[in-house]
């Protein structure tokens, strides 16, 4: 077994344990996740695939390399398990900064109005 992959592998998971923390589902706003955090998930998550493709046969059967991805699917589960609802957050977080630049550009246009008739 490769220990690089073994490696690789532990910074993937540590990486995961880390996202699965900061995109907890049950926070009430977005604006701690930021779209890299998205970008740096994804290229962890084909790290690991990769890394797992590319072991060969025997290498599964390690009792390190056993752990390590047992706990991968394991943090696979639970992304997949609250992915949905921050989806459904930032949806609604851009709903209300939508709503928020229309306000804005409404006031906007009444001041210039208000102004122009003074």
């Amino acid at each position: 077994m490769s220990k690089s992959a073994l490696e690789t592998l532990r910074q993937v998971n540590a990486h995961l344990r880390w996202a699965l923390t900061h995109f907890r589902p049950e926070q009430n706003h977005c604006l701690t996740i930021k779209p890299q955090d998205f970008s740096d998930l994804l290229a962890q998550l084909l790290q690991g695939a990769d890394c797992l493709r590319n072991l060969p046969t025997h290498a599964h059967d390690a009792p390190e390399m056993e752990s390590e991805s047992s706990e991968y699917r394991g943090n696979l589960e639970r992304l997949k398990q609250f992915l949905p609802d921050i989806h459904g957050r930032l949806l609604a977080e851009k709903t209300r900064l939508e709503n928020a630049q229309m306000h804005v550009s409404a006031a906007l246009a009444w001041a210039r109005a208000s102004k122009k008739s003074l």
